[in-house]
Order: structure tokens, then sequence, then C-alpha cells
């Protein structure tokens, strides 16, 4: 199995090319996975995926830490998702809505990335979960990559 296809395995690769419904997480790897250039990178430490485009970080599965926690249980989460925006204004839309399941932490102040629990990436959709794993393909691709990119989906910017 390949490293990139190992994450589309279980029970969540069913159905993850479908119309829109909840988001789930194979729709995370499957969006990543379906940019160019992207390599696959596993953490040291558990193994977790991170998408990468030109040696930079997109989207990737991060680890427990002290600063994402259950304020119920004081647990660390084990389901962060971290993925790239363009700039603060979208990271501001997504994380100010409480009910929204993006948040940030005082960790990622100031980093151009929201955070969101894969145990709740239900409460959106999977067309907005592409949008944004491709938004934050675009953040980090060179402009070259993504003027062509651009290009090839009829968008504005392109070449």
């Amino acid at each position: 199995m390949s490293p990139q296809s190992m994450w589309l395995e279980g029970p969540d690769r069913q159905d993850a090319v479908s119309a829109d419904r909840p988001a789930r997480v194979a729709d995370v790897h499957e969006a990543a996975l379906a940019m160019p250039h992207v390599t696959v990178e596993t953490g040291k430490r558990a193994s977790n995926p991170i998408y990468q485009v030109g040696g930079k970080s997109f989207v990737f599965f991060r680890t427990p830490r002290p600063d994402a926690v259950d304020p119920v249980t004081g647990e660390r989460y084990d389901d962060v998702i971290v993925i790239w925006v363009g700039e603060e204004a979208e990271k501001l839309a997504l994380v100010q809505d409480a009910e929204s399941p993006f948040f940030t932490t005082p960790h990622f102040e100031g980093h151009p990335s929201v955070l969101v629990r894969a145990g709740r990436l239900h409460e959106t959709t999977r067309v907005e979960i592409v949008e944004l794993v491709q938004g934050a393909w675009l953040a980090q691709a060179s402009p070259t990559r993504a003027r062509a990119w651009l290009a090839e989906q009829g968008l504005p910017g392109g070449l």
C-alpha cells in the first residue's frame, strides 16, 4: 500500500467523492491528495500524516497537545486537524462563530491556520472541507503552481 493511499482505507473511504454531505476524515485526505505536487510526510512520534506542497505543510493531523483540551475532562484532543488559510480574515470568519467546528488556540495566535476536530467534521460539509483544503494548498504553493492550478480549474488568478 502506498503512503498516500493508506490514509484513504476503511469505512470513511466509502462515498468520499459523492455529492455534498457531512464531511468525513477521508474527505480531508482525498482533497489533499487530489492537489498537484503533494507529498505526504509522517510525524516522527505518532506517524500522523502531514500534507505538503513544495516542502510546506498545508494540512496536518496534529498529535495531542496541552493547548487543545476538552473543557470538561481536561483530556487532550487526539483528533485535531490543522488547515492553513490564506489570510487572517478567513481564519477569523471560521473561528469567531461559537457554533462552528473550527477553532484556534493561543499556540496558533498569529498563525494562518484553523483547527478542527475530526470528530466534528460532520458539522461541516464535504464541499466546504474540499474548498478549505484547496485554499490551504493555494496558500502554501508557489505562485507559479498556484496560478497553473487556478488556470486548470478555469478560476480567476490563473495563467
